[in-house]
C-alpha cells in the first residue's frame, strides 16, 4: 500500500523533462492541452498520496482508532515509515494550502485592480486603452473579456503591428488560456517538481497564440515583430496585471520569435510518442493513488472487523 502511495510523490519529477519535450514537438495547442491536463492529474493524485499517508498515520494512534472504530490493529508499514511519513505530508499540506490561499488573495486583488483600470479608460469593442505611460498589453479574462493596452504601448508599434498584437491577446481570451494558466499556478502549488511545468504551460499558451494571431493577420514576419517589439518597448516596465492574464510580453521571446520565422514544423513520429509517454505517466500516478487508497479503505475495514483479510 505505503508503495503505491509513494509512486504519485516521485512520478511528477519526470514532469518538467517531458513538458519541454512535449512543447517542443507537438503543435503549440495540442502540447498546451496536453501539458496541462498531465500537470492537474499529477497535482491531484500526489495530494491524494499525501492525504492518504496522513489518515494511515493518524489511525496508528490510539485516540484515532478509537475515533475510527478500529478493533485490530491496522495493518500498514512499520511506525518508523509511517509516523515520519504522516508528519511530514502534514506539512507538506499545510505548505500547500498556505502558498496556494496566498497566492488567491494575491491574484484576486490584482485581477479587480486591472478590471477597474480597464473600466477607466475608453473601450471599442473588446479593446480598452489605458492611459499610461508603462508600455503593456495582455488580455483580461471576465465578462466580458478584454484586450487592455496602454497608451504608451500603442505609440511604440506601427499600425500593421497593433492589429497583431491585438490578434495575438484575442487569440489568448477566445482559447480560454487563463483556465490553463490558473490550472498551472495550482498544480506548482502542490508539488514542487511542477513548478517550472508552470513556465512550460506559460510558454505553451503564449506559442499557440503566436501562431494563431500569424494565422489571422497572414503575415508570420509581422507577428514576430509585433511581439519583439511590443517586448522590447515593456521589458523594463513592472505590471500589475495578474498571472493568468496572458501577455504578448511574457515568455522567452526570443525563442517565440525565432519560431515564428522558421516554417511551422512538419508532424513528427516522436511527437504522438511523447503525447503517449506523458498521458501514460500521469495514468500510473492516477491508478497507482486510486489502488492505494482502495487498499487503505480495505484495510480500515479489516481492522474494524467489518471485512476479512
Amino acid at each position: 500500500m505505503t508503495a503505491l502511495l509513494l509512486l504519485p510523490l516521485l512520478l511528477p519529477f519526470a514532469m518538467p523533462v517531458l513538458a519541454r519535450r512535449a512543447l517542443g514537438r507537438l503543435a503549440p495547442a495540442a502540447a498546451l492541452w496536453v501539458i496541462t491536463v498531465s500537470a492537474v492529474v499529477f497535482a491531484g493524485c500526489s495530494l491524494a498520496a499525501l492525504g492518504a499517508f496522513v489518515l494511515i498515520g493518524l489511525l496508528r494512534l490510539p485516540l484515532f482508532a478509537a475515533l475510527g472504530e478500529l478493533v485490530h490493529p491496522l495493518s500498514a508499514a512499520s511506525d518508523a515509515f509511517v509516523l515520519p511519513a504522516a508528519a511530514t505530508s502534514v506539512g507538506a499540506l499545510a505548505v500547500c494550502a498556505w502558498t496556494l490561499v496566498r497566492s488567491m488573495l494575491r491574484q484576486t486583488r490584482a485581477f479587480r485592480a486591472a478590471r477597474s483600470e480597464a473600466g477607466s479608460g475608453p473601450a471599442a469593442g473588446d479593446l480598452c486603452v489605458v492611459d499610461s505611460p508603462r508600455p503593456d498589453a495582455y488580455a483580461l479574462p471576465g465578462r466580458p473579456h478584454r484586450i487592455v493596452v496602454t497608451t504608451a504601448m500603442l505609440r511604440s508599434l506601427d499600425p500593421a503591428e497593433r492589429e497583431a498584437l491585438f490578434a495575438h491577446e484575442r487569440a489568448h481570451n477566445e482559447g480560454g488560456h487563463h483556465y490553463f494558466l490558473v490550472a498551472a499556478e495550482f498544480a506548482a502549488h502542490c508539488h514542487p517538481a511542477l513548478r517550472p511545468v508552470r513556465e512550460t504551460i506559460r510558454l505553451a499558451a503564449e506559442r499557440a497564440a503566436d501562431e494563431t494571431a500569424a494565422t489571422a493577420v497572414g503575415d508570420r514576419r509581422l507577428t514576430a515583430r509585433a511581439i519583439a517589439r511590443a517586448a522590447l518597448a515593456g521589458r523594463a516596465a513592472r505590471s500589475g496585471r495578474p498571472d493568468f492574464a496572458p501577455a504578448a510580453t511574457t515568455g522567452p521571446v526570443p525563442q517565440r520569435v525565432q519560431a515564428l520565422l522558421s516554417a511551422p514544423p512538419a508532424p513528427r513520429r516522436t511527437a504522438s510518442w511523447i503525447a503517449v509517454l506523458l498521458v501514460a505517466c500521469a495514468t500510473v500516478s492516477c491508478a497507482a493513488s486510486a489502488t492505494g487508497m482502495i487498499d487503505f479503505h480495505h484495510r480500515v475495514e479489516v481492522a474494524q472487523g467489518e471485512a476479512s483479510p
